[in-house]
């Protein structure tokens, strides 16, 4: 009976959890179109109050009364003044990406008064996103990140356009989407994405205000503009996939993409206003860790690009069929990388495991997550050798693996199994791969790591 009770206190819980959320998503939406419509009522009655024969009146300067008081700020810095202002009012920005790089961009490039902005993205808002997407609220979690995005810049500056482009990069679009532009901020956390943006800006001729943030540290710079260098000039062939690095694997202290997207929205300002130096030919270093901000010159455009070469440019047709997953040997999907390494015969499912524990098979496991990933969450019982230092620790195992024997009380010839497990069920493959090499020939690897088992097996376990 009183399982019964548990059971449907815990129902109508999840029930009534459901509903306050959809109902505080309801609350944001009207805020925003009330926020919205305000905002266009004040502009109207502060036109109609100083201009009464035409509310849209152009003062010799080109802007508008409501225009002159909103970027006053601006028109006051003698450096920058109306004709940047001007300028920037007429410019048309497209940010790939509304994620850590995106939304500081995005939410000062509506703010200063960019005349239209694009946002590609195909994702949608993650609660684990809110750490440093500061474009999105709780509010907007499961719904298009494009959405929240065009929301948040509507409610800053409702005179900007806000186009939306809810779909992935790719090269079928690519040409059609950037060709609506002037200029483009890189906003992405990959490989391929970064060569695709960068081939598609030299095809169209487009300056690219390119970003990358990670860890503790960030850097920016301008590339295809002036004569100046595309990315390619720089790197003409991928890193190895080893170093390609995104946040969803190895973290980022929330405020260093945020500088870096700030500075990217500075950078598409330079260009699109013509005032300031854009930073082609150099490059931005930020050490979050010690604050230090480094400039560095870079090698300027190469005549042998593949890209933007003398004699090998690329054309649009080649930049169609271009197969850039191919040529980094990294996938575009933002989706964890799942790999195939070990016969079935060497893995287990996270089901198969909790059986196993279940019936009280004498056992060791491994978890060979770096040590601070395993203090943020482990199983009961597990050790932790890192994998990069298997190798290095395995004295440990027959130890573990005798006193595992001893405790369990088992009988002579009877062993402890060993079972190996990760986040998601990748390094356990290559450390399954090692352990065989070196003598361990009947471990295993658990399929999918510590995400499968919070999935199929314990819901509370946290995910990070």
């Amino acid at each position: 009976m009183a399982s019964n009770n548990v059971s449907e206190i815990m129902t109508e819980i999840e029930t009534l959890k459901s509903t306050k959320s959809q109902i505080e998503t309801r609350i944001s939406l009207l805020e925003s179109q009330l926020h919205h419509l305000q905002n266009i009522s004040t502009s109207d009655k502060l036109n109609n109050n100083n201009c009464n024969d035409n509310p849209q009146v152009n003062f010799e300067n080109g802007l508008t009364t409501d225009q002159i008081y909103r970027y006053s700020r601006h028109l006051l810095l003698p450096s920058f003044g109306v004709q940047a202002q001007a300028k920037l009012l007429k410019s048309s920005i497209l940010v790939i990406g509304a994620g850590g790089l995106g939304s500081p961009a995005l939410l000062y490039l509506a703010a200063c008064g960019a005349g239209k902005i694009g946002i590609v993205d195909h994702d949608v808002v993650e609660m684990n996103n809110l750490q440093r997407q500061i474009i999105h609220s709780e509010a907007y979690i499961g719904r298009p990140k494009v959405e929240s995005a065009a929301a948040a810049c509507r409610a800053i500056n409702s005179t900007v356009e806000i186009v939306e482009h809810k779909e992935a990069f790719r090269t079928s679009n690519a040409l059609e989407i950037m060709s609506q532009y002037g200029l483009v901020i890189d906003a992405t956390d990959n490989a391929p994405s970064r060569y695709m943006i960068n081939d598609c800006c030299v095809v169209l001729g487009k300056p690219l205000i390119s970003g990358a943030a990670l860890g503790l540290e960030g850097q920016l710079t301008v590339y295809n503009y002036n004569g100046g260098p595309c990315y390619r000039c720089l790197f003409p062939t991928p890193p190895p996939t080893t170093a390609c690095q995104r946040c969803a694997d190895s973290g980022v202290l929330g405020v260093v993409p945020f500088v870096i997207g700030c500075l990217q929205a500075l950078k598409a300002i330079n260009v699109a206003s013509g005032i300031g130096e854009p930073l082609s030919g150099r490059l931005l270093l930020l050490d979050a860790l010690s604050g230090r901000i480094r400039i560095v010159k870079i090698r300027g455009r190469s005549s042998q690009c593949q890209s933007c070469g003398d004699t090998a440019a690329m054309t649009k047709q080649q930049f169609q069929s271009f197969d850039y997953e191919k040529f980094t040997e990294t996938s575009l999907s933002t989706s964890p990388q799942k790999l195939n390494l070990l016969p079935t015969r060497a893995r287990i499912s996270s089901k198969e495991y909790s059986e196993k524990i279940e019936k009280g098979e004498p056992h060791v496991l491994v978890d060979v997550r770096p040590a601070h990933h395993y203090n943020i969450v482990s199983l009961p019982n597990s050790i932790n050798i890192p994998l990069s230092s298997l190798e290095k620790s395995l004295p440990d195992l027959p130890t573990a693996l005798r006193e595992e024997v001893e405790n369990k009380s088992l009988v002579n010839g009877s062993g402890a199994s060993l079972y190996v497990i990760c986040r998601r069920g990748n390094d356990s493959q290559r450390a399954v791969e090692q352990l065989h090499k070196l003598g361990y020939t009947t471990a295993k690897d658990i399929i999918g790591g510590l995400e499968s088992w919070a999935t199929d097996i314990d819901p509370t376990f946290p995910t990070y």
